[in-house]
């Protein structure tokens, strides 16, 4: 499986502070079954300042770590984008690193605030279409205004985005509300991938498996499984070619 959205970098944001942390959660997600893990830590200019060189720099360290301990974890590299007024700067420097294609665009993973859809949303996302730049929605079956109306997921369906779902959200880690819009989105047939969102091992571990075995129950095996093995790699192998 491929783990396209994960916090496994040790100090660079709210992920795990230690490289002993890092490589636990690297060691927790071979044995569950990833083979890829594309590494985001929060781009999110006044909380966490990373951007494409200093990310560059964390993963070089952490797969030398990997090879020393052998721990058969292949590592790429993206960044998760917090909305914001900074976020379009920092993409137009080049200072975001993408996470692959899809089709012919470019792909981003974004960031909304849980607490709700901010009203600048659709010309963020219009200035990125514009550039072949295609949105990827982390977890929109967290936040706040999407969970109190389904609805309000629309505009950023029609306006062409994708969507990465949380494992730990279809398995019910995240209370059942949380749970039911996940299964909600699935039914809808608008999730282009599973993730983890991995940040430690005791509440939030890389555990793809256990949402790939919950979205089967609702979608299907054939479907569940190409959320976390055929989309992800369709957007991600020019990481690893």
């Amino acid at each position: 499986m491929i783990d396209i959205h994960c916090h496994l970098l040790a100090g660079i944001d709210d992920g795990p502070s230690s490289m002993d942390e890092s490589l636990a959660l690297a060691q927790y997600a071979v044995e569950r079954g990833v083979t890829h893990s594309v590494v985001t830590p929060h781009i999110h200019p006044g909380r966490w300042s990373n951007e494409a060189l200093t990310i560059r720099s964390s993963v070089d360290t952490f797969k030398k770590a990997l090879a020393d301990k052998n721990i058969p974890l292949i590592v790429g590299m993206s960044g998760e984008l917090r909305v914001g007024l900074d976020a379009l700067q920092m993409v137009a420097n080049h200072q975001v690193p993408f996470l692959g294609k899809w089709g012919s665009n470019y792909v981003i993973l974004i960031e909304m605030p849980h607490s709700h859809i901010p009203t600048g949303m659709p010309q963020m996302v219009q200035w990125l279409m514009q550039r072949n730049i295609r949105p990827l929605i982390a977890h929109p079956e967290r936040n706040k205004d999407i969970l109190r109306n389904l609805e309000k997921i629309q505009p950023l369906v029609d306006s062409g985005c994708l969507f990465q779902v949380t494992a730990g959200s279809i398995a019910g880690r995240f209370g059942s509300t949380a749970r039911d819009r996940a299964v909600q989105i699935l039914e809808m047939g608008i999730v282009t991938v599973l993730a983890t969102d991995a940040h430690n091992l005791k509440r939030r571990p890389p555990s793809l498996d256990e949402g790939r075995d919950a979205a089967a129950v609702i979608v299907g095996a054939e479907m569940a499984n190409r959320l976390v093995v055929d989309n992800p790699w369709k957007i991600v192998s020019c990481q690893f070619e």
